[in-house]
């Protein structure tokens, strides 16, 4: 029986929404949107996202087709309990301040005023000149947009949230999967962009990650019912 696309859907806009709210790549985002025009911000993050999420749903689509389908499907399970334990544990840990929040703003604090102690006082002259020495892809790009989408990507490689969609699109429909995840990372860059800094603050990463690890161990158990074929 083939995975349905409402199922890889659901439960990848489930997984998304409670893997992304308050994770380093949000926190990122509602402080970049406080500096620089938000729409740049937003179009740079969600690009580097929706980027992120087709590669691992396709990565997750052709697994099936490298290791069998039975296989991909343990695997899969297995990862769902892992990452449900490790939710869990560091949800019991977390003390309920947004120590995740703090690190990221620290780290962008550092970066912009050294840009901005760069740019200070320089000529028109100059800039022009910066613009014409500038690599091709940034004549097109918006500098904020390039920063935006860099820090996003290369904050979400390796994420639990992006090996966590691989193993779902190797056991559900990797097209629900894709459409979900693109959803769910809509609505979250949306609302970090558009909330800011005051609504990043108000999130319990406590409460995040121990619903996170409750809903990984659900699938968990829903995929070890399932068997490979998918049926319960």
């Amino acid at each position: 029986m083939a995975p349905s696309l409402l199922g890889g859907f659901t439960k990848s806009l489930a997984m998304t929404v409670l893997s992304e709210i308050g994770d380093k790549t949000f926190f990122a985002a509602a402080i970049l949107a406080m500096r620089h025009p938000r729409k740049l911000v937003l179009a740079g993050c969600l690009t580097a996202l929706i980027v992120m999420t087709v590669l691992s749903a396709s990565l997750g689509w052709v697994a099936p087709n490298l290791i069998s389908r039975k296989w991909t499907h343990h695997v899969t399970t297995l990862l769902f309990f892992l990452f449900g334990i490790w939710s869990l544990w560091g949800g019991f840990k977390e003390d309920g301040e947004s120590e995740e929040l703090a690190e990221v703003e620290v780290e962008l604090d550092a970066d912009f005023k050294s840009n901005k102690g760069e740019s200070k006082n320089k000529s028109k002259a100059n800039d022009d000149t910066k613009k014409q020495q500038r690599p091709f892809i940034m004549q097109f790009f918006s500098p904020i947009f390039i920063k935006a989408f860099s820090i996003t990507f290369f904050g979400e490689w390796g994420d639990k949230s992006q090996i966590a969609t691989i193993g779902l699109a190797a056991d559900e429909n990797p097209f629900g999967v894709a459409l979900g995840g693109i959803l769910a990372q809509a609505l979250c860059t949306t609302a970090a962009v558009m909330g800011g800094k005051s609504l990043a603050s108000q999130i319990s990463e406590k409460m995040v990650e121990l619903s996170s690890g409750v809903l990984f161990l659900l699938f968990g158990i829903m995929s070890l019912l399932s068997g490979p074929e998918g049926q319960l």
